[in-house]
Protein backbone atom coordinates (compact mmCIF):
# COMPACT_ATOMS: atom_id res chain seq x y z
CA UNK A 1 0.00 0.00 0.00
CA UNK A 2 1.54 3.33 -1.06
CA UNK A 3 1.50 6.54 0.95
CA UNK A 4 -1.49 7.94 -0.94
CA UNK A 5 -3.61 4.90 -0.07
CA UNK A 6 -2.48 5.01 3.55
CA UNK A 7 -3.43 8.69 3.88
CA UNK A 8 -6.77 8.04 2.19
CA UNK A 9 -7.47 5.14 4.53
CA UNK A 10 -6.96 7.41 7.55
CA UNK A 11 -9.20 10.13 6.08
CA UNK A 12 -11.92 7.59 5.21
CA UNK A 13 -11.89 6.12 8.71
CA UNK A 14 -12.37 9.66 10.04
CA UNK A 15 -14.75 10.86 7.32
CA UNK A 16 -16.41 14.10 8.41
CA UNK A 17 -13.87 14.67 11.21
CA UNK A 18 -10.62 16.63 11.31
CA UNK A 19 -7.35 14.71 11.31
CA UNK A 20 -4.25 16.53 12.56
CA UNK A 21 -1.59 16.64 9.84
CA UNK A 22 1.31 16.41 12.28
CA UNK A 23 -0.16 13.36 13.98
CA UNK A 24 -0.84 11.76 10.60
CA UNK A 25 2.77 12.39 9.54
CA UNK A 26 4.05 10.88 12.77
CA UNK A 27 1.85 7.84 12.43
CA UNK A 28 3.00 7.21 8.85
CA UNK A 29 6.65 8.10 9.56
CA UNK A 30 6.80 10.83 6.92
CA UNK A 31 7.15 14.60 6.93
CA UNK A 32 4.23 17.03 7.18
CA UNK A 33 5.23 18.28 3.72
CA UNK A 34 4.76 14.76 2.34
CA UNK A 35 1.28 14.66 3.86
CA UNK A 36 0.45 18.07 2.38
CA UNK A 37 1.54 16.91 -1.09
CA UNK A 38 -0.64 13.80 -0.86
CA UNK A 39 -3.63 15.90 0.25
CA UNK A 40 -3.13 18.12 -2.82
CA UNK A 41 -3.02 15.05 -5.06
CA UNK A 42 -6.25 13.74 -3.57
CA UNK A 43 -7.92 17.13 -4.01
CA UNK A 44 -6.79 17.15 -7.65
CA UNK A 45 -8.39 13.70 -8.00
CA UNK A 46 -11.70 15.21 -6.92
CA UNK A 47 -11.75 14.44 -3.21
CA UNK A 48 -13.44 17.12 -1.14
CA UNK A 49 -10.89 17.69 1.62
CA UNK A 50 -10.98 20.79 3.78
CA UNK A 51 -7.71 22.01 5.31
CA UNK A 52 -8.07 24.20 8.39
CA UNK A 53 -5.11 25.64 10.30
CA UNK A 54 -4.63 24.05 13.74
CA UNK A 55 -7.42 21.55 13.02
CA UNK A 56 -6.01 19.48 10.18
CA UNK A 57 -7.63 17.81 7.19
CA UNK A 58 -11.26 16.74 6.87
CA UNK A 59 -12.69 14.54 4.14
CA UNK A 60 -16.25 15.77 3.62
CA UNK A 61 -18.78 13.13 4.62
CA UNK A 62 -20.70 13.50 1.36
CA UNK A 63 -17.63 12.76 -0.80
CA UNK A 64 -18.63 9.80 -3.01
CA UNK A 65 -15.53 8.75 -4.93
CA UNK A 66 -15.35 4.97 -4.92
CA UNK A 67 -12.23 3.33 -3.56
CA UNK A 68 -11.30 0.33 -1.47
CA UNK A 69 -10.66 2.78 1.35
CA UNK A 70 -14.11 4.41 1.02
CA UNK A 71 -15.91 1.06 1.11
CA UNK A 72 -13.90 -0.63 3.87
CA UNK A 73 -15.34 1.32 6.87
CA UNK A 74 -18.84 0.01 6.07
CA UNK A 75 -17.91 -3.67 5.69
CA UNK A 76 -19.00 -6.09 8.39
CA UNK A 77 -18.00 -9.58 9.47
CA UNK A 78 -16.53 -11.83 6.79
CA UNK A 79 -16.84 -9.09 4.18
CA UNK A 80 -13.98 -7.25 5.87
CA UNK A 81 -11.62 -9.93 4.56
CA UNK A 82 -12.66 -9.47 0.92
CA UNK A 83 -9.97 -8.30 -1.50
CA UNK A 84 -11.29 -5.16 -3.17
CA UNK A 85 -9.90 -4.03 -6.52
CA UNK A 86 -11.54 -0.70 -7.38
CA UNK A 87 -10.97 0.85 -10.80
CA UNK A 88 -12.28 3.92 -12.55
CA UNK A 89 -12.92 2.28 -15.93
CA UNK A 90 -12.83 -1.34 -17.11
CA UNK A 91 -14.04 -3.23 -20.15
CA UNK A 92 -16.17 -5.57 -18.03
CA UNK A 93 -15.84 -6.46 -14.35
CA UNK A 94 -16.97 -10.01 -15.15
CA UNK A 95 -14.32 -10.41 -17.85
CA UNK A 96 -11.59 -9.30 -15.47
CA UNK A 97 -12.92 -11.39 -12.59
CA UNK A 98 -13.00 -14.53 -14.75
CA UNK A 99 -9.40 -13.95 -15.82
CA UNK A 100 -8.42 -13.56 -12.17
CA UNK A 101 -10.38 -16.68 -11.16
CA UNK A 102 -8.60 -18.75 -13.83
CA UNK A 103 -5.29 -17.44 -12.45
CA UNK A 104 -6.20 -18.66 -8.98
CA UNK A 105 -7.80 -15.63 -7.30
CA UNK A 106 -9.42 -16.61 -4.03
CA UNK A 107 -13.10 -16.51 -3.13
CA UNK A 108 -13.99 -13.04 -1.93
CA UNK A 109 -11.99 -11.23 -4.60
CA UNK A 110 -14.10 -8.31 -5.83
CA UNK A 111 -13.65 -6.12 -8.91
CA UNK A 112 -15.50 -2.79 -8.63
CA UNK A 113 -15.71 -0.15 -11.35
CA UNK A 114 -17.26 3.25 -11.87
CA UNK A 115 -17.64 2.61 -15.61
CA UNK A 116 -17.67 -0.32 -18.03
CA UNK A 117 -16.91 0.16 -21.71
CA UNK A 118 -18.06 -3.35 -22.62
CA UNK A 119 -20.56 -4.21 -19.88
CA UNK A 120 -22.33 -7.50 -20.50
CA UNK A 121 -25.74 -8.89 -19.65
CA UNK A 122 -27.42 -12.24 -20.24
CA UNK A 123 -27.92 -13.78 -23.67
CA UNK A 124 -24.98 -11.83 -25.09
CA UNK A 125 -26.62 -8.46 -24.54
CA UNK A 126 -24.70 -5.36 -23.54
CA UNK A 127 -25.26 -3.66 -20.18
CA UNK A 128 -25.34 0.12 -20.28
CA UNK A 129 -22.60 1.20 -17.84
CA UNK A 130 -21.85 4.94 -18.03
CA UNK A 131 -19.28 6.53 -15.75
CA UNK A 132 -20.07 8.05 -12.35
CA UNK A 133 -23.79 7.16 -12.27
CA UNK A 134 -23.70 3.43 -11.61
CA UNK A 135 -22.08 0.74 -9.49
CA UNK A 136 -20.60 -2.25 -11.27
CA UNK A 137 -18.96 -5.12 -9.41
CA UNK A 138 -18.05 -8.78 -9.84
CA UNK A 139 -17.56 -11.22 -6.99
CA UNK A 140 -15.49 -14.41 -7.26
CA UNK A 141 -16.90 -17.53 -5.62
CA UNK A 142 -15.62 -21.06 -5.34
CA UNK A 143 -18.92 -22.65 -4.30
CA UNK A 144 -19.44 -26.26 -3.26
CA UNK A 145 -22.47 -26.83 -5.47
CA UNK A 146 -22.99 -28.92 -8.57
CA UNK A 147 -24.15 -27.65 -11.93
CA UNK A 148 -27.79 -28.52 -11.23
CA UNK A 149 -27.85 -26.09 -8.32
CA UNK A 150 -25.92 -23.28 -10.01
CA UNK A 151 -29.08 -21.20 -10.44
CA UNK A 152 -29.12 -20.80 -6.65
CA UNK A 153 -26.09 -18.51 -6.91
CA UNK A 154 -27.98 -15.93 -8.95
CA UNK A 155 -31.08 -16.34 -6.80
CA UNK A 156 -29.18 -15.75 -3.59
CA UNK A 157 -27.34 -12.77 -5.07
CA UNK A 158 -30.62 -11.22 -6.25
CA UNK A 159 -32.01 -11.27 -2.72
CA UNK A 160 -28.76 -9.88 -1.29
CA UNK A 161 -28.70 -6.97 -3.73
CA UNK A 162 -32.43 -6.28 -3.39
CA UNK A 163 -32.05 -5.90 0.38
CA UNK A 164 -29.08 -3.56 -0.06
CA UNK A 165 -30.90 -1.30 -2.54
CA UNK A 166 -34.03 -1.29 -0.42
CA UNK A 167 -32.09 -0.24 2.67
CA UNK A 168 -30.62 2.82 0.96
CA UNK A 169 -33.47 3.83 -1.32
CA UNK A 170 -36.28 3.03 1.13
CA UNK A 171 -38.37 1.66 -1.76
CA UNK A 172 -39.68 -1.86 -2.40
CA UNK A 173 -37.49 -3.91 -4.74
CA UNK A 174 -39.00 -6.71 -6.81
CA UNK A 175 -37.29 -9.50 -8.74
CA UNK A 176 -38.02 -10.63 -12.27
CA UNK A 177 -36.88 -14.22 -12.61
CA UNK A 178 -34.13 -14.85 -12.77
CA UNK A 179 -31.73 -11.96 -12.51
CA UNK A 180 -33.36 -8.52 -12.88
CA UNK A 181 -34.29 -6.18 -10.03
CA UNK A 182 -37.09 -3.64 -10.37
CA UNK A 183 -38.07 -0.59 -8.38
CA UNK A 184 -41.17 1.44 -9.21
CA UNK A 185 -41.71 -0.79 -12.28
CA UNK A 186 -38.28 0.08 -13.69
CA UNK A 187 -35.27 -2.20 -14.01
CA UNK A 188 -32.55 -0.81 -11.76
CA UNK A 189 -30.17 -3.77 -11.56
CA UNK A 190 -29.05 -6.74 -13.60
CA UNK A 191 -27.09 -9.77 -12.41
CA UNK A 192 -24.93 -12.00 -14.62
CA UNK A 193 -23.51 -15.21 -13.16
CA UNK A 194 -20.85 -17.06 -15.12
CA UNK A 195 -19.17 -20.27 -14.00
CA UNK A 196 -16.59 -22.85 -14.96
CA UNK A 197 -17.28 -26.55 -14.55
CA UNK A 198 -14.84 -28.89 -12.84
CA UNK A 199 -15.05 -31.94 -15.13
CA UNK A 200 -13.52 -34.26 -12.55
CA UNK A 201 -16.17 -33.89 -9.87
CA UNK A 202 -19.07 -32.30 -11.75
CA UNK A 203 -19.00 -29.28 -9.46
CA UNK A 204 -18.07 -25.69 -10.18
CA UNK A 205 -14.44 -24.65 -10.40
CA UNK A 206 -15.47 -21.06 -9.79
CA UNK A 207 -18.40 -18.71 -10.26
CA UNK A 208 -18.35 -14.99 -10.97
CA UNK A 209 -21.39 -12.96 -9.96
CA UNK A 210 -21.59 -9.69 -11.88
CA UNK A 211 -23.86 -6.95 -10.55
CA UNK A 212 -24.75 -3.72 -12.31
CA UNK A 213 -26.81 -1.12 -10.45
CA UNK A 214 -28.17 2.10 -11.93
CA UNK A 215 -27.61 4.49 -9.06
CA UNK A 216 -28.49 7.81 -10.76
CA UNK A 217 -28.25 6.75 -14.40
CA UNK A 218 -30.31 8.78 -16.88
CA UNK A 219 -30.48 9.22 -20.65
CA UNK A 220 -30.73 5.50 -21.37
CA UNK A 221 -30.35 4.21 -24.94
CA UNK A 222 -33.54 3.99 -26.98
CA UNK A 223 -33.87 0.21 -26.66
CA UNK A 224 -34.14 0.32 -22.84
CA UNK A 225 -35.44 3.84 -22.25
CA UNK A 226 -38.99 2.64 -21.50
CA UNK A 227 -37.95 -0.07 -19.04
CA UNK A 228 -34.76 1.07 -17.27
CA UNK A 229 -34.56 3.31 -14.23
CA UNK A 230 -32.28 4.31 -11.36
CA UNK A 231 -32.58 3.98 -7.60
CA UNK A 232 -32.13 7.74 -7.10
CA UNK A 233 -33.01 10.71 -9.28
CA UNK A 234 -30.00 12.48 -7.76
CA UNK A 235 -27.27 11.36 -5.36
CA UNK A 236 -28.20 12.38 -1.81
CA UNK A 237 -25.76 15.04 -0.70
CA UNK A 238 -25.43 13.93 2.90
CA UNK A 239 -23.73 10.53 2.51
CA UNK A 240 -21.40 8.52 0.25
CA UNK A 241 -24.18 6.45 -1.33
CA UNK A 242 -22.13 4.37 -3.76
CA UNK A 243 -19.56 3.37 -1.16
CA UNK A 244 -22.27 2.44 1.35
CA UNK A 245 -24.26 0.58 -1.33
CA UNK A 246 -21.19 -1.42 -2.41
CA UNK A 247 -20.53 -2.37 1.21
CA UNK A 248 -24.16 -3.34 1.85
CA UNK A 249 -24.14 -5.59 -1.23
CA UNK A 250 -20.91 -7.27 -0.12
CA UNK A 251 -22.13 -7.67 3.48
CA UNK A 252 -25.28 -9.39 2.25
CA UNK A 253 -23.38 -11.55 -0.25
CA UNK A 254 -20.96 -12.71 2.42
CA UNK A 255 -23.87 -13.90 4.53
CA UNK A 256 -25.93 -15.53 1.78
CA UNK A 257 -23.16 -17.24 -0.19
CA UNK A 258 -22.08 -19.23 2.87
CA UNK A 259 -25.51 -20.81 2.92
CA UNK A 260 -26.34 -21.55 -0.71
CA UNK A 261 -27.65 -25.06 -0.30
CA UNK A 262 -29.85 -24.41 2.71
CA UNK A 263 -32.13 -22.32 0.47
CA UNK A 264 -33.39 -20.12 3.30
CA UNK A 265 -33.42 -17.13 0.91
CA UNK A 266 -35.81 -18.80 -1.57
CA UNK A 267 -38.91 -17.76 0.34
CA UNK A 268 -37.86 -14.11 0.21
CA UNK A 269 -36.96 -14.51 -3.46
CA UNK A 270 -40.47 -15.81 -4.17
CA UNK A 271 -42.07 -13.09 -2.08
CA UNK A 272 -40.23 -10.47 -4.14
CA UNK A 273 -41.15 -12.05 -7.48
CA UNK A 274 -43.68 -10.19 -9.59
CA UNK A 275 -44.10 -13.02 -12.13
CA UNK A 276 -45.92 -15.59 -10.00
CA UNK A 277 -49.59 -15.87 -11.00
CA UNK A 278 -48.95 -13.58 -14.01
CA UNK A 279 -49.48 -14.25 -17.70
CA UNK A 280 -46.05 -14.23 -19.34
CA UNK A 281 -44.26 -15.02 -22.55
CA UNK A 282 -41.55 -17.69 -22.61
CA UNK A 283 -38.98 -17.00 -25.31
CA UNK A 284 -37.18 -20.10 -26.62
CA UNK A 285 -35.08 -19.38 -29.64
CA UNK A 286 -37.52 -18.08 -32.25
CA UNK A 287 -40.55 -19.41 -30.37
CA UNK A 288 -42.73 -17.20 -28.18
CA UNK A 289 -44.96 -19.29 -25.93
CA UNK A 290 -47.79 -17.85 -23.82
CA UNK A 291 -47.78 -19.28 -20.30
CA UNK A 292 -48.69 -18.60 -16.72
CA UNK A 293 -45.99 -18.39 -14.03
CA UNK A 294 -47.03 -20.66 -11.17
CA UNK A 295 -44.17 -20.94 -8.73
CA UNK A 296 -40.41 -21.07 -8.14
CA UNK A 297 -39.17 -24.46 -7.01
CA UNK A 298 -36.41 -25.55 -4.62
CA UNK A 299 -33.79 -25.27 -7.37
CA UNK A 300 -34.92 -21.73 -8.24
CA UNK A 301 -36.52 -22.87 -11.48
CA UNK A 302 -39.61 -21.04 -12.70
CA UNK A 303 -42.62 -23.36 -12.94
CA UNK A 304 -44.87 -22.38 -15.83
CA UNK A 305 -48.06 -23.74 -17.34
CA UNK A 306 -48.67 -23.42 -21.06
CA UNK A 307 -52.05 -22.91 -22.71
CA UNK A 308 -52.38 -26.65 -23.42
CA UNK A 309 -52.07 -27.45 -19.73
CA UNK A 310 -48.53 -28.81 -19.80
CA UNK A 311 -46.08 -27.60 -17.19
CA UNK A 312 -42.35 -26.99 -17.34
CA UNK A 313 -39.59 -26.04 -14.90
CA UNK A 314 -37.45 -23.38 -16.58
CA UNK A 315 -33.83 -23.31 -15.53
CA UNK A 316 -32.70 -20.83 -18.16
CA UNK A 317 -34.06 -18.74 -20.97
CA UNK A 318 -35.66 -15.34 -21.24
CA UNK A 319 -39.00 -14.55 -19.69
CA UNK A 320 -41.02 -11.45 -20.55
CA UNK A 321 -44.06 -10.18 -18.66
CA UNK A 322 -47.21 -9.79 -20.74
CA UNK A 323 -49.55 -6.98 -19.77
CA UNK A 324 -53.09 -7.86 -18.72
CA UNK A 325 -54.72 -6.34 -21.79
CA UNK A 326 -52.20 -7.84 -24.24
CA UNK A 327 -53.63 -9.94 -27.02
Amino acid sequence: MDLKQRVLRILEKNRGRNVNGALMAERLSVSRTAIWKIIKQLQDDGYKINAVRNLGYCLEYSNDILSAESIAPYLLGKARSFKLDVRKTVTSTNTLAKEMAVSGASEGTVIIACEQTEGRGRMGRSFYSPGSTGLYLSFILRPKVDLNDSLLITTSAAVAVAKAIEKLANEDVKIKWVNDLYMNDRKVCGILTEASLNVENGGLEYAVVGIGINVTTKDFPDDIRDTAGAIFSNIPENKPVKSILAAEVLNNLSASMDDLTNRSYLLEYKNRSFLIDKEILVLKGNDVLPAKALDIDERARLIVEYSDGTREALSSGEVSVRTINAG
